[in-house]
């Protein structure tokens, strides 16, 4: 016995070297998901840009919904989106920005607006909220390069798009912001683009784009005289003598001394505001390949990641020899008493949990909604082994906007056979007849409630006029997916299972239930509760931390591999602490556990909600009541799937003990 348990340990660790390896590799390997494009030195290159957006209204708008330069742009003609995309509110449209391959350029006129008093006010508005604007070129999103100091070591990183302008806030003495001074609006007019480009001509002909990144600047344009400015669009200021700026040319460059650009939108007349950019290629070693990384490392700290894991993984393991110490002495005790008590004493009264063994297995109330609960949870915990399954694989690159959100749609629109299967198996055992019935209420429980949801905020959004409104057309789309697809698999699944001969128990059900007696504090179902749910949640808090940041701070998430391991290690740590409070219960006669294994472990995202609150307040700062809408509806969906999850995890990992317990004792 001791060789045999020592030889399951080794498995165990080894098998735990081999799934920290995978993280590691998984959050360094994807496949970008686009080929490579080469250009030729000279060929015009594709601006385009996605939308505006805001971590304080977290609401995207198009990107011409507010008055910027579009001459020669059609304004209907929008890149075709998949449907993770339309789901984020993605619209992309091309821009006059005018780039040729390795051509550098400066001080180029991007056109010149005179805007009225509704229109800076837009912009201010905007400005206020800290939209920033989000161009892509070969398919990479520009960025503001920062560089961070640590240890003496200065490390560059990117921050995703660029603001649309700044304010500069009056404060007093004391720090404060000083509500008798206007605030000053300035507009980031000006931009200087660096594309990096790698060549290597021994390998291949053309050039690859690797990089791209833009510093704004907030200039206050003038120019000598009358300008023609129809024919100075596209063309570099003092070209030939012609479109010149007082302010920048191309021997002469803009620079952050020169007075800015403010914007009043209580000014009654017309404000001018020339728009104005420079271009510059430059060399880099960075490959093609390894392009991403530099967005990927910016947005998460691996180290922080590794410390999480091994932390959590030091409470998963510590809680599992706590409960195989407890579980193996305690249940070998009870094991050796019972068998004592069959020998010597036969007509002596039982005690413990072999006292229930006739009503341990009894239905629960509300057995049908139970297996119902069961399937969907079933559902929801394959949807997410394989997403992040194809995650790992790197299928789901950055590069393939909305790919991960359109995976996940799909998977779970499949992955309802598993939960119909599920569903009807536990229907069956808990003898139910309408299994058909049981059945769409799977297939309607959690899409329904999300889908409700869904809609009511997508009302919401409509009101607001942001781009993030997913059109009726889509709604209708994901209605046939529920309906024309999910729920015929579910109904195909719960066939079968209903099919199959009924799980039989090991022991049998007593006519007339038993009387539950007192329980003692320990056992107290608030109690349960709260243990239940915070030791799984506090193993896997630290990851929820970066998960909300890369959702609502608008960062890449890519280390898959580190959320694979973490959401092992969730549902290893609901299954053990559930069993444990199951076994408690038992211990005092009271059989009603089906419901509270499954409550007690789904439990921990109650602290999920909770601490989704407290980001919020300390790291968000909604600017509308419509954000705030936002934040709190979709949350109540992501905190409700993970309650049908880690609520079947711990149910089954309750019935599997309980089955097996009972099955290793003697009943009369």
């Amino acid at each position: 016995m001791a060789r045999s348990s020592t030889s399951r340990r080794s498995a165990a660790m080894c098998g735990a070297v081999l799934l920290l390896g995978l993280a590691a590799t998984a959050s360094a390997f994807y496949l970008p998901g686009v080929a490579p494009h080469d250009y030729n030195p000279g060929e015009k290159m594709r601006v385009k840009v996605e939308a505006l957006t805001s971590v304080k209204t977290q609401l995207p708008y198009e990107y011409y919904i507010l008055p910027f330069c579009h001459d020669g742009v059609d304004l209907k003609a929008q890149d075709a989106l998949n449907l993770g995309e339309v789901l984020r509110g993605s619209r992309i449209y091309e821009t006059p920005y005018d780039f040729r391959m390795g051509n550098d350029a400066r001080c180029k006129i991007l056109c010149r607006g005179s805007y009225d008093k509704e229109e800076i006010q837009a912009f201010s508005l905007m400005i206020e909220e800290e939209y920033r604007v989000n161009l892509l070129l070969d398919n990479l999103p520009v960025a503001m390069s920062m560089f961070l100091e640590q240890d003496g070591v200065t490390t560059k990183g990117y921050d995703l798009g660029y603001p649309v302008g700044f304010v500069d806030e009056k404060k007093d003495k004391a720090g404060k912001k000083d509500s008798g001074k206007k605030d000053k609006v300035f507009i980031f007019n000006h931009l200087r683009f660096t594309v990096l480009i790698n060549e290597d001509k021994s390998k291949r002909a053309g050039i690859r784009v690797v990089g791209f990144e833009v510093e704004p600047f907030s200039i206050a344009h003038s120019h000598v005289n009358e300008v023609e400015w129809d024919k100075c669009i596209g063309r570099p200021s003092g070209l030939q003598g012609q479109c010149s700026l007082n302010t920048c040319s191309q021997q002469k460059p803009v620079s952050q001394n020169q007075a800015p650009m403010v914007i009043d939108g209580e000014k009654k007349g017309p404000t001018e505001i020339i728009w104005t950019y420079d271009v510059n290629f430059k060399q880099s070693p960075i490959r093609w390949s390894t392009r991403w990384d530099m967005y990927l490392d910016t947005a998460m700290d691996a180290e922080v990641h590794w410390f999480s894991i091994l932390n959590s993984f030091t409470i998963v393991l510590f809680l599992a020899g706590i409960v195989a110490m407890i579980m193996i002495r305690t249940l070998k005790r009870d094991f050796q008493r019972y068998q004592e008590q069959d020998i010597l004493d036969e007509g002596g009264e039982e005690t413990g949990w072999k006292l229930v063994h006739g009503d341990v297995f009894r239905a629960p109330k509300l057995a049908g909604w139970l297996a119902v609960c069961i399937g969907t949870g079933v559902q929801l915990a394959f949807s997410c082994c394989f997403l992040l399954l194809f995650a790992c694989l790197g299928f789901l690159s950055p590069a393939n906007r909305g790919a991960l959100m359109q995976a996940m749609l799909f998977i779970f629109v499949f992955m309802g056979v598993f939960g119909g299967f599920t569903s009807a198996r536990f229907f069956r055992m808990f003898k139910g007849n309408r299994w058909r019935s049981n059945a769409l209420w799977t297939a309607l429980l959690f899409p329904g409630v999300s889908f409700s949801i869904f809609f009511v905020l997508n009302m919401l959004i409509w009101g607001q006029k942001s781009s993030g409104a997913v059109p009726f057309g889509t709604l209708f789309a994901l209605l046939l997916m529920w309906l024309g697809i999910a729920a015929p698999l579910t109904l195909v699944g719960a066939f079968f299972g209903y099919r199959k001969q009924p799980i039989e128990n090991p022991t049998r059900v007593n006519q007339i239930p038993r009387q539950v007696p007192p329980q003692p504090w320990f056992v107290n179902t608030w109690i349960n509760l709260v243990v239940c749910g915070l030791l799984p949640f506090g193993a896997v808090f630290v990851e929820v931390f970066f998960v909300l940041s890369s959702i609502w701070l608008h960062q890449f998430y890519y280390l898959f591999g580190f959320l694979f391991l973490v959401l092992l290690i969730l549902w290893l740590t609901c299954a053990e602490i559930t069993v444990v409070m199951c076994y408690f219960q038992l211990c005092c006669e009271d059989y009603h556990w089906w419901w509270r294994s499954y409550v007690s472990s789904g439990c921990c995202s109650v602290y999920l909600f909770l601490y989704s609150l407290y980001y919020a307040q300390a790291k968000l700062q909604m600017a509308r009541g419509v954000a705030v809408a936002l934040y709190v509806g979709y949350m109540l969906i992501i905190s409700y799937s993970m309650f049908l999850i880690t609520g079947s995890v711990g149910f089954l990992a309750c019935y599997w003990f309980v089955r097996k317990i009972y099955a290793a004792v003697k009943i009369d």
